[in-house]
């Protein structure tokens, strides 16, 4: 299945096509969703079990730069970057002033003088036009969506791909180091999107094929395969990980998301912060796991009943390859807590499932 011709495509779209992946639009990019030799279900444990490949070329890629960079970016986004040091990458959310998440995004701090941002694809403009319009005199943003790739290693034998191409492993978790591969420039960054061990690397885009080549050579002698971004939804979705347009939005604030150890609340400054801090005294819903105990597959949008009174309903829900069941994330009214038994209403039954805390398996990221 592709998309309309208009959807952008990643440097590695050639790759994906010879490998006669399953192609759709995402976040208006022609991405691979799966792949043929066992789809979603065998891509998902081939991260979970051993390793696998992914290309998110598709997320955004900012720079902010100029003296004065990082306190710029921390006085707009959430999080506070006086937390980690030069080399470290922290997760954080750009927020209007009602509270509500323009984007979440991870923030590689270089410099005191340059931040680089990789923010979700459908949101990088958005991103970028907010913080230049804020920027003051003498700090630069540019919007660089189409200058770099990003490719994710993800799985328990991540460590032993890289070493396969000579490349850094080891580094702290959120911590980056750039490096050089093949005299190519590269960054490569304990993060990901999984819940295993892994990384992220972003090299330049013209640099993208050849690195993920090599990259899928030593994922498959060691077990792994391609993954597409079928299975990075179910990981992420196990791990109670939020996606942007689902369980984070303009009208889904962090509080509510449960993200707030995303937000620096001792900061005197950051967008939507008077709104935040309002909010987090009562909110009105909370974002909670939900695992069901009978047969069926939430999905969003479904309504979700603890004794016959609507209470909710699910933002994101999935079929769990690793607990073989149906699980989901949803907003619920404060006072439904951990082990409440409800009720998902999925196309008009009912089915019933045991509120929980995410993840919803094992992590083993760091």
């Amino acid at each position: 299945m592709t998309t309309a011709a208009s959807a952008r495509t990643s440097p590695l779209h050639d790759r994906h096509v010879a490998l006669g992946a399953k192609l759709a639009d995402f976040g208006g990019w022609d991405m691979p969703i799966e792949y043929p030799g066992g789809g979603v279900v065998a891509e998902h444990t081939a991260v979970r079990e051993r390793v696998g490949l992914f290309d998110v070329s598709h997320l955004g890629k900012a720079s902010v730069r100029g003296r004065g960079a990082a306190d710029f970016v921390n006085r707009c986004l959430t999080n506070d970057l006086r937390r980690i040091s030069p080399g470290s990458a922290q997760y954080t959310l750009c927020c209007d002033e009602s509270g509500g998440v323009v984007d979440d995004l991870i923030a590689y701090l270089r410099a005191d003088d340059n931040v680089f941002l990789i923010p979700n694809a459908a949101n990088t403009a958005e991103v970028c036009r907010r913080l230049a319009a804020a920027a003051p005199e003498g700090v630069e943003v540019t919007n660089l969506h189409d200058r770099y790739g990003v490719l994710a290693v993800q799985g328990r034998r991540s460590d032993d791909v890289l070493a396969a191409l000579d490349l850094p492993t080891g580094h702290d978790y959120m911590s980056f180091v750039e490096t050089q591969w093949r005299d190519r420039p590269l960054i490569v960054c304990r993060t990901g999107y999984t819940g295993e061990r892994g990384y992220e690397l972003v090299p330049r885009w013209e640099d993208a094929p050849l690195l993920w080549d090599a990259l899928l050579d030593a994922v498959r002698s060691r077990g792994g395969m391609p993954c597409g971004l079928g299975a990075r939804d179910t990981l992420r979705t196990e791990m109670g990980y939020p996606l942007h347009g689902q369980d984070l939005s303009l009208h889904i604030s962090p509080v509510q998301a449960r993200a707030g150890w995303a937000v620096g609340w001792k900061k005197d400054e950051f967008w939507g912060r008077d709104a935040l801090v309002a909010e987090k005294a009562a909110p009105e819903r909370l974002a909670r796991g939900l695992v069901v105990t009978g047969r069926g597959i939430p999905r969003p949008h479904c309504a979700v009943s603890r004794g016959g009174d609507v209470v909710g309903e699910v933002t994101s829900g999935t079929f769990s390859p690793t607990l073989r069941q149906g699980i989901a994330l949803a907003l619920l009214r404060p006072d439904v807590v951990d082990g409440d038994a409800v009720e998902i209403d999925v196309r008009g039954r009912a089915i019933e499932a045991t509120v929980v805390k995410p993840p919803f398996v094992d992590v083993h990221a760091r």
